[in-house]
């Protein structure tokens, strides 16, 4: 049973809304209290309680931002659900290869990407199968609203559970270095990815036109209203022929008609519905 009160959980709720636009459902108090009772250990409070009344007392101070760092924080994993790497790799990488002129970049974003297994997890496909992007001509970005778990992802320090979470043994004994109870990813695959701190309810201003949107386990967190902004964003900068990856339980109906699913074996992406090619 939960020990947060309605006017303690309405004021987390609404912080987490105003500064991130994640909407937080009335049965989430028990995720309130447990990902933010650590933080009040951390921060020097003997109870979460006294944490949301110093957030009470000095709005807009750091807490606040650590605040919504931890609510926003989401589950991610290596090679999650596997038919979507699979398809970027038999079907979609190589059509657009095959598409661009020699020479030109391919850019990839990897929205909300938490520690970095998501756009690590492209960058050693990337280098097992297609060595001619590897050589320069390969963007990855990867952005997500927290900086804690960013540095932690350009760290590329990952534990044995993380590791035994999607990785293929393969790939670990090729591209990381055991260090004392941890893995570290190789030089070689963190230099691919560009981590930036981006909130997506924000502007864009800094992303490239992008063959490849994976926002994947990401509009779920948001009502239909942010859901349509985010999408209007990612049509303004998705190329014609581009391809816009969503989590297995989200879609882009009755939210944007510009968007039109492709499906792909196990795998459902979508691109822009008037430039569809056959």
């Amino acid at each position: 049973m939960s020990t947060l009160s309605p006017q303690d959980f309405n004021y987390i709720r609404d912080l987490v809304r105003r500064h991130s636009a994640i909407v937080l459902d009335p049965d989430k108090a028990y995720l309130i209290e447990t990902r933010l009772a650590p933080l009040a250990r951390q921060t020097g409070f003997e109870s979460l309680r006294e944490l949301i009344a110093s957030l009470r007392i000095a709005p807009g101070d750091g807490l606040h931002t650590k605040v919504v760092e931890a609510m926003t924080t989401h589950e991610t994993s290596f090679f999650r659900d596997s038919h979507p790497f699979e398809t970027l790799r038999a079907a979609i990488l190589p059509g657009l290869i095959a598409k661009r002129p020699p020479g030109q970049n391919l850019a990839i974003w990897c929205a909300a990407c938490s520690s970095g297994q998501e756009p690590f997890s492209v960058a050693m496909l990337a280098h097992e199968h297609f060595p001619e992007l590897v050589k320069g001509r390969l963007r990855i970005i990867a952005t997500d609203l927290s900086g804690a778990v960013l540095a932690r992802a350009r760290d590329g320090l990952y534990t044995q559970i993380e590791i035994n979470r999607g990785l293929p043994a393969a790939l670990l004994t090729r591209y990381f270095d055991k260090q004392g109870l941890n893995w570290r990813l190789k030089s070689e695959i963190r230099r691919m990815v560009d981590f930036r701190q981006s909130n997506l309810v924000d502007a864009w201003p800094h992303l490239p036109a992008l063959d490849v949107v994976l926002m994947r386990n990401v509009l779920i967190y948001f009502g239909p209203d942010t859901k349509k902004a985010i999408l209007a964003k990612v049509r303004g900068i998705l190329k014609p022929d581009g391809y816009l990856f969503l989590g297995s339980s989200e879609t882009t109906l009755n939210l944007d008609a510009a968007f039109e699913p492709v499906s792909m074996g196990k795998t459902v992406c979508y691109q822009l519905r008037q430039n569809r090619t056959s």
